[in-house]
């Protein structure tokens, strides 16, 4: 028998899950406090998918589906949005198109109407859609003057091979490509890699489980795409073994932006939730970690300093981030190896441990307080196929982890003589 604090968390005891024949897999859950219901999706049609060649494909078409469909043209479709009082987007990343919407719960089939039409029959109007290329080509030239940007790609482009999803394409390269696609290039990538097999849905708030799912059905039922491709197997990346260091010049600009680079875990690893917590202990928890405390606190060298870590299905980059004054970057860089080599040495402290943990507690439920936040954790529940029982399971997993976990994830992903460095500033920096 599940527990009071388990019974309020979403889980096998609340949470609807459906799959559908043609292979959509549908979960919903009741909330009855607020009239709304909050719809939150994913098809596997990433850039995973796109060539290099044809780097941004995904992304353009992803953000091209709402500009006109067969029924609604641009303006017809947000005014039917606006007068709902409701919301739909929809973008692109590496393994999935993703979307989420918001009514209230009365507007459910048509909130679902519009998805099902933007998602199945967009026509790639010629207007809208060249539109939306210098839109999206306005936006690269912004990131190819952004010293964190570059500094990001930089490093990426060290850590990976280019035929790993995670390679970063430069913004200026990825204008160059964004230029010669096609409506056709648009329509085909559509045809091809748009379809049930391996989509999510989730519908979280003001309306019956089994309402949800039979309403899903009744929309999505019926598609069917025999030649969607699978997800490609992802190209397995090998650790560094030494550090590879990678500069750019923007002129006019006042500050350099450092990235060093590790390959970190999957989201199914399982020492994945230890490098989450060292992730924390090492940059992110309070004024951003050791790293905060050391580069920015300490010596007052940086406007950040910080590390992140992002669930991937893949190796994600693990990074070490900060941004300077041009004369403090090498002294900054030797910082943040130090703080490197720190925690590759020595135990983090049972204290340190215990405040990461409880913060990682603490913060579960604010994460769940809303619809958005529940129907976000059971699509991530679903996609990485962690069960619909692990909120019930999350507090004993963060509490299981001790300072050797800590130290054995660390020791394991981070080096402090071979990473990846990616430098962007006015000048060049060593």
């Amino acid at each position: 028998m599940l527990d009071p604090i388990s019974l309020s968390l979403p889980g096998t005891h609340d949470i609807l899950r459906a799959e559908l024949p043609n292979g959509i897999v549908v979960l919903a859950r009741e909330n009855f406090a607020a009239e709304s219901v909050v719809l939150t999706g994913s098809l596997e049609s990433g850039s995973i998918f796109e060539p290099l060649e044809q780097s941004g494909l995904a992304g353009f078409t992803a953000s091209s589906l709402m500009r006109g469909t067969r029924a609604y043209d641009f303006d017809a479709m947000y005014e039917t949005l606006e007068n709902m009082a409701a919301r739909l987007a929809v973008s692109g990343n590496t393994f999935s198109t993703v979307f989420s919407a918001k009514s209230l719960a009365e507007d459910l089939p048509t909130l679902l109407q519009l998805t099902a039409e933007t998602l199945l029959h967009p026509v790639f109007p010629v207007d809208q859609t060249e539109r939306l290329r210098g839109e999206l080509m306005n936006s690269l030239k912004i990131a190819a003057q952004s010293t964190r940007a570059v500094s990001s790609d930089l490093m990426r482009q060290q850590l990976y091979s280019p035929d790993h999803p995670y390679y970063a394409v430069s913004a200026l390269e990825q204008i160059e490509t964004l230029k010669k696609l096609t409506l056709n290039d648009l329509k085909a990538f559509h045809a091809r890699h748009y379809g049930p097999r391996g989509m999510i849905v989730v519908v979280v708030g003001a309306v019956k489980a089994e309402e949800a799912v039979k309403l899903v059905e009744d929309t999505f039922g019926g598609w069917s795409n025999p030649d969607q491709p699978a997800l490609p197997a992802i190209p397995e990346a090998s650790p560094l073994s030494e550090i590879r260091r990678e500069a750019a010049v923007l002129p006019g600009k006042t500050q350099v932006d450092i990235s060093m680079g590790w390959l970190g875990p999957r989201r199914t690893d399982p020492d994945y939730q230890a490098v989450v917590m060292a992730n924390s202990i090492l940059g992110a928890f309070g004024m951003m970690g050791r790293l905060g405390a050391a580069v920015r606190e300490r010596e007052g060298f940086a406007y950040y300093a910080a590390s992140r870590y992002s669930t991937a299905k893949a190796q994600g980059p693990w990074s070490a981030i900060t941004g300077v004054n041009p004369k403090n970057a090498e002294e900054a860089i030797r910082l943040i190896v130090g703080e490197i080599e720190r925690i590759t040495t020595e135990p983090v402290s049972e204290s340190e441990l215990a405040d990461n943990k409880a913060n990682f507690t603490g913060s579960l439920p604010l994460a769940l307080e809303s619809n958005e936040g529940v129907a976000g954790t059971i699509h991530s529940m679903e996609n990485y196929r962690l069960g619909l029982d692990y909120l019930y399971r999350y507090r004993d997993l963060i509490e299981a982890i001790t300072v050797e976990d800590v130290l054995k994830a660390v020791q394991h992903y981070l080096n402090p003589r071979a990473f990846a460095l990616g430098i962007a500033g006015p000048e060049v920096v060593g």
